[in-house]
């Protein structure tokens, strides 16, 4: 057995209509229900008492609306019950399953429903007395929903004792119901009269109908002093229904079949059916906030996978080229050593670009912690120049080994830039590498790598990186910079994403434009540091 606390956020937090205030627009709604409700019942006070035909299949159309609304009304609230706790909603609950129940008897002995006089063995009585104790369940329900309002129903609250509340209070109301039924058939002739014959009513029932109209008017008062939720609003309304009900049944007409008394049947659906529609309603609500909010919880998921994603393909894309580095140099150190004699010189290189490229790999580990990490960084002085050489020297054998021929145009006297000499290091590098995996589409001799720096305006410098691949579709262009769109086959589409964020957290812009004759020629533009006057 689990104990739940005895104050847990469905109950503190104003999150449905047992605690939530109602709004400026529900109260307008509810306010313009009560007075149609109001208008109905003074067209037919006018005319109360006309008889009209006699319709025998009305009586068990109507009540069987009535049943199902209340019984479904009655399961809800149950529900409902069973989450809040409340001693307030197992006792509105059970009205409305009191109801459900109690009107099943009163079609079964209605005097023409389905047999001339009855069935169960009813007589004259019969039906009377059950509409009386059909009229009495609910209001009473109310009264005990209003005096134990925010009470819980055991402390402390398992779910053993909700279920225990509630299968007591259907057992009662069962029992209830039946002994009632047995009451107005088997004892109906120890019953006072409240009918004079089939049709027209004994001055008693007045007197009966009326002092439960006076228990609605109690209510209806009580409610209207103690309402603070939206449920407590809605339940004025259905006690008014209730009442104008009793009014017109009890005390304005003198005989069935007259037009309040048909009046008065459709009073008794909106009675079951005002707080059922105001249930469904607000499930409705709260299952789209939760779907609202499952969508959210989601995205936030998705977003947080495609940033460790994207944290790993960037770590893999930026360290590939300086341990493809260390394979070359490794290559190249074992060829040198299977000279005779021995290359020294050369071996020294191949040592020196192998201990480089290792470093290059743990600066670009640190660079892509600073990327994506919350801390901020020291910025330094860079030179872009020496950035374009740097990255031309790192990528010299993939050059080579493609077939590309380099063009480079560096402005001299350029003013440097402030920014994280790694990061913005391997944009360039990352830049260059695409641009060879490009020019792999076209013949060797067209392969020309054009690498170009030079003052932007008066307060910024550019660099430029020039290829003669096939260039880019235009129609894609705006899109190149987005993460995970990709134009390679094999490409995860996160290289150019993440030099777009680069250059953005260095206050600079990234673009691409179309080169003369073909190609793609992408431009970096970096803020310069302004020298003091």
């Amino acid at each position: 057995m689990i104990t739940r606390p005895q104050s847990n956020s469905a109950d503190s937090a104003d999150t449905w209509l047992v605690n939530l205030p109602p709004t400026a627009q529900q109260s307008r709604i509810a306010l313009a229900v009560a007075v149609l409700l109001l208008v109905g019942m003074g067209a037919t006070a006018l005319f109360a008492d006309a008889p009209l035909p006699r319709i025998d299949a009305f009586i068990p159309a109507i009540e069987v609306a009535v049943i199902l609304t209340s019984l479904i009304t009655a399961v809800l609230l149950f529900s409902q019950c069973w989450i809040h706790h409340s001693r307030a909603l197992l006792a509105l609950a059970s009205g409305y399953l009191f109801t459900a129940l109690i009107v099943i008897p009163h079609i079964l002995t209605f005097p023409g429903a389905f047999s001339p006089t009855g069935l169960l063995d009813a007589g004259l009585q019969s039906t009377g007395w059950l509409y009386i104790f059909w009229h009495a369940g609910l209001p009473v329900a109310l009264l005990i929903y209003a005096f134990n309002k925010g009470e819980k129903l055991t402390e402390p609250i398992t779910q053993s004792s909700t279920l225990f509340a509630v299968g007591c209070s259907v057992a009662i109301v069962v029992s209830l119901v039946c002994g009632l039924t047995w009451l107005a058939t088997a004892g109906e002739r120890f019953l006072p009269r409240v009918f004079l014959d089939a049709t027209h009513l004994a001055p008693l029932s007045h007197y009966v109908v009326g002092f439960e109209a006076l228990i609605c008017v109690v209510v209806l008062a009580i409610l209207w002093g103690r309402q603070r939720s939206v449920l407590d609003q809605w339940l004025m309304v259905v006690t008014l229904a209730f009442l104008s009900e009793l009014v017109i049944n009890g005390l304005l007409i003198s005989a069935r079949f007259t037009l309040g008394f048909y009046a008065s049947r459709i009073f008794s659906v909106v009675t079951s059916t005002i707080v059922l529609i105001v249930l469904l309603d607000e499930n409705t609500r709260l299952y789209g906030r939760l779907a609202r909010s499952n969508a959210m919880l989601q995205s936030e998921q998705n977003n947080k996978l495609m940033n460790l994603e994207a944290l790993a393909a960037s770590i893999s894309h930026e360290v590939r080229q300086p341990l493809t580095a260390i394979v070359a140099g490794g290559s190249a150190l074992l060829r040198y050593l299977g000279h005779t004699p021995p290359k020294l010189e050369k071996l020294r290189s191949a040592g020196e670009r192998m201990i480089a490229a290792s470093h290059r790999a743990s600066q670009i580990l640190d660079d892509v912690r600073n990327l994506f990490g919350t801390a901020e960084r020291e910025q330094v002085s860079v030179d872009v120049n020496d950035l374009a050489l740097s990255a031309l020297r790192a990528l010299d054998s993939e050059l080579k080994n493609h077939n590309i021929r380099t063009r480079v145009k560096l402005k001299a006297e350029l003013l440097p830039v402030m920014g994280h000499s790694g990061q913005l290091h391997g944009v360039i590098v990352n830049l260059m590498q695409n641009a060879i995996d490009a020019m792999d589409a076209v013949d060797d001799d067209r392969r020309v790598l054009q690498v170009r720096t030079e003052h932007n305006g008066g307060d910024a410098v550019s660099v430029e990186i020039e290829d003669t691949g096939p260039g880019i579709d235009p129609q894609k262009s705006a899109d190149i910079f987005d993460a995970f769109f990709t134009t390679k086959a094999h490409g995860m589409g996160l290289g150019l994403a993440i030099c777009r964020m680069i250059i953005e957290r260095h206050e600079g812009k990234l673009s691409v434009s179309s080169a003369n004759p073909h190609g793609a020629v992408f431009r970096i533009k970096l803020p310069q540091i302004k020298l003091p006057h």
